[in-house]
């Protein structure tokens, strides 16, 4: 296994602007993912989310709605998110019959520095995390679009 990229897929029955907000909007992804999420929905947008009171920087790549929602975390303190330093994260979003297919895509695994252990480990992990988190995001939409 080469470790470099994660990808997953998934069929939402809620429309693309639904899906959209719910992977986007810090209010609907502490729902589903993270414990705490603050940084604005724009391209640049910079912040924080956090699991356990544990922080971790986040910033917004692409705000596309109701297509594309990316960004990058894990960057330290006082960086600049990069290819590098940080994870890409990509949701992809398209019309499915009645509902949307969500596309999500990990990359930086191999640009990181790291040995091949570290690689397979963060991977790893990774992978796990997304196979709890990713599944949660339909109870999600169903709430949000039920609301909306």
């Amino acid at each position: 296994m080469d470790h470099g990229t994660l990808e997953r897929e998934i069929h939402i029955d809620a429309t693309p602007d639904v899906v959209f907000d719910v992977v986007s909007n810090p209010e609907h992804v502490r729902e589903w993912w993270p414990d705490e999420a603050e940084y604005p929905v724009e391209p640049g947008g910079e912040g924080h989310i956090a699991f356990d009171g544990h922080p971790v920087r986040f910033t917004v790549v692409d705000a596309i709605p109701p297509k594309l929602f990316s960004f990058r975390w894990t960057h330290a303190e006082g960086e600049t998110a990069a290819p590098g330093n940080s994870f890409l994260v990509v949701f992809e979003l398209e019309p499915a019959g009645t509902g949307t297919r969500l596309r999500m895509t990990e990359t930086g695994f191999r640009e990181r520095g790291w040995d091949e252990a570290k690689i397979a480990a963060e991977y790893a992990d990774h992978e796990s995390g997304w196979d709890h988190f990713l599944p949660r995001i339909p109870a999600v939409t169903a709430k949000v679009g039920a609301t909306s």
